[in-house]
């Protein structure tokens, strides 16, 4: 996962099939946001967090981490300047030896502590880092980087944000500083050519990890949890359309239709065009038996997307089951067109290509799998069945 920022759920003969959809980033906001509605939060209809939401918590300091910068990165820049010191300490294998791992989304602090986060959570505590050498930082949305996955049986999509730290000019300095702008992302550089990017605030980035938080302990079965981390990421950011979606999906996926109406139709009116505000949206109104609204929507969604996301795997899984691994192949094809690099796409071709006995091609199949699994039990997985793999065909 990168950076979700919204849901979609489906609503069948009245109950909720886990179906969760994300909806693209915001950006900035060109005037203040108003206030949200007070009738788009039912909080008497969830108890109180186990855990304590404090945004700010996102950012936090720990004791290791003012060491790592007094101490580690002291020592780098003793022949360069802060924020290549910073950079180039991140980068370093022999140093902090980060790995990406999306199984949830980190503070700062935890993301340090493990050494690993997706990509806002490295981006949080680099961020952090800066922050404490006093570094000016600045948010960016890479802009058409958005992605599919699924877990739980729920289906999401995500962004990717990365920051950039940049000098403070001097009001004598003339020419031009190739260095005067550092930027920190941590996909791989030959990723980075050509990346339209789009500058964002750190309300956002805030209200970016709460949706995160919600998702993620929505797909874990907390919705309790999950609301008080939607709610907090509407009132971090109210220009943050996915936030809205986020909370909609909690409110349908805990029996509160209504509200969810309410949610999910204020959000639409501000991003008429969103596809997973207007399937959401129709999911509640057929909540509440208000099928002719809903089918309307749903015409301007066909419109917008004749074909859904994982729209050609689901066409695929059939015809595996239907052992039809010819036209499960293609399919399976068909679809990582789309997206070449979602994991879960790579390993059902890897399962036709094996029941049609083209194991060359299984392997290399699951071999992409595993380099794009975002966790590290993913990796694990794929790993173990390439190795089996490769152990029946050499015998």
């Amino acid at each position: 996962m990168k950076c979700i920022s919204a849901i979609r759920e489906q609503l069948r003969l009245g109950l909720l099939s886990p179906l969760l959809l994300c909806a693209a980033l915001a950006g900035c906001a060109t005037a203040p946001a108003p206030p949200p509605p007070p009738d788009l939060f039912n909080d008497a209809s969830f108890a109180a967090p186990t855990v304590p939401v404090d945004p700010q918590q996102a950012f936090a300091m720990s004791d290791a981490m003012r060491h790592y910068v007094r101490v580690d990165i002291a020592r780098e820049a003793r022949s360069k300047n802060p924020r290549r010191a910073l950079a180039d300490a991140l980068r370093n294998r022999e140093g902090l030896k980060l790995e990406y791992d999306a199984d949830m989304t980190r503070t700062a602090a935890q993301a340090f502590d493990a050494r690993s986060g997706n990509c806002l959570s490295l981006v949080l505590m680099t961020a952090a880092l800066a922050k404490e050498m006093g570094l000016d930082v600045h948010y960016q949305v890479v802009l058409g980087e958005e992605s599919w996955s699924r877990s739980s049986g729920m289906y999401f999509v995500a962004g990717h944000v990365n920051l950039a730290l940049e000098r403070r000019p001097l009001s004598n300095a003339l020419g031009y500083d190739a260095d005067a702008v550092l930027l920190i992302d941590f996909l791989p550089g030959e990723d980075l050519a050509g990346q339209r990017t789009q500058q964002i605030g750190e309300t956002t980035i805030l209200a970016m990890y709460l949706n995160n938080r919600a998702a993620e302990t929505m797909a874990s079965g907390e919705l309790d949890q999950a609301y008080w981390y939607a709610r907090a990421a509407i009132l971090q950011d109210p220009t943050f359309a996915g936030a809205f979606n986020t909370l909609g999906i909690i409110q349908l996926r805990h029996g509160d239709i209504e509200p969810a109406r309410r949610t999910l139709a204020y959000a639409l009116e501000r991003s008429p065009s969103n596809t997973v505000l207007l399937s959401n949206l129709a999911q509640a109104l057929d909540g509440l038996g208000r099928a002719d609204e809903a089918q309307l929507l749903r015409r301007k969604l066909l419109a917008l997307q004749p074909e859904a996301p994982f729209h050609f795997f689901n066409l695929g899984q059939r015809a595996m089951e239907n052992a039809d691994y010819q036209e499960a192949a293609r399919l399976f094809k068909r679809e990582i067109a789309r997206d070449p690099y979602y994991h879960e796409f790579h390993f059902w071709l890897a399962q036709a290509y094996a029941r049609l006995g083209q194991l060359a091609q299984a392997d290399r199949q699951l071999e992409l799998a595993m380099d794009n699994s975002t966790t590290r039990s993913e990796h694990g997985l794929y790993a173990a069945k390439l190795l089996r793999l490769r152990g029946a065909t050499a015998h």
